[in-house]
């Protein structure tokens, strides 16, 4: 099997609101600056606002590159992040997925509310059913994602989602950590087996 190619540049999916917790803000600096650091460019939803923004200033104060991706009607309420390396103005919330998908080769979700939800679903969903094969990471920032990952135990244990899909979502709560298991990642083999599907 060929070595899979370096990540140079991870979508990351977080809120636009910064939560009650310190701690989600401060993970928010940490990893947009971590990336940066890194080489490793960042791809976000382009706002201006709570762990977004928090996100794309700590890559950007220390010379990371930071693509933004936002519907106009978001920039048309002056919600984008001025700042940013590149801003990508999209016509729709579909639109953006998939330009953030393209533009990635790696996904981490911080805290966040239903758009973080629906876009985290969305790429493993994308991966359970083959049309990517980039890693999926949960930095799960004060147990903050404890009762979604019971939710994806009890899906497996009531036969909604195979066991091999469940192993999609890497979970960490160190960045480095999980940075090294992205580019170890193989997906699991034979997803598409013969037999019944989750």
């Amino acid at each position: 099997m060929e070595p899979r190619p370096p990540i140079r540049s991870i979508c990351v999916f977080c809120g636009a609101s910064s939560g009650h917790d310190p701690r989600y803000g401060a993970a928010a600096a940490a990893v947009g600056e971590r990336l940066a650091s890194r080489g490793i460019q960042l791809v976000y939803g382009g706002g201006h606002l709570g762990l977004m923004g928090i996100l794309a200033d700590a890559a950007l104060a220390v010379g990371g590159r930071v693509v933004g991706v936002i519907p106009r009607g978001l920039v048309d309420r002056e919600l984008a992040h001025p700042g940013v390396t590149e801003l990508r103005i999209v016509d729709t919330l579909h639109e953006r997925k998939a330009v953030m998908a393209e533009l990635a080769d790696g996904f981490i979700a911080l805290p966040g509310g239903l758009g973080t939800l629906e876009e985290l679903a969305e790429v493993l969903s994308w991966a359970q059913l083959d049309l990517h094969t980039k890693p999926i990471g949960l930095l799960d920032v004060a147990g903050y994602y404890a009762r979604f990952e019971g939710f994806l135990d009890h899906a497996v244990d009531e036969g909604f989602v195979a066991e091999r899909h469940r192993q999609l979502l890497l979970v960490d709560d160190d960045l480095d950590s999980l940075l090294e298991r992205f580019g170890a990642w193989e997906p699991p083999a034979a997803r598409f087996s013969s037999g019944r599907e989750a």
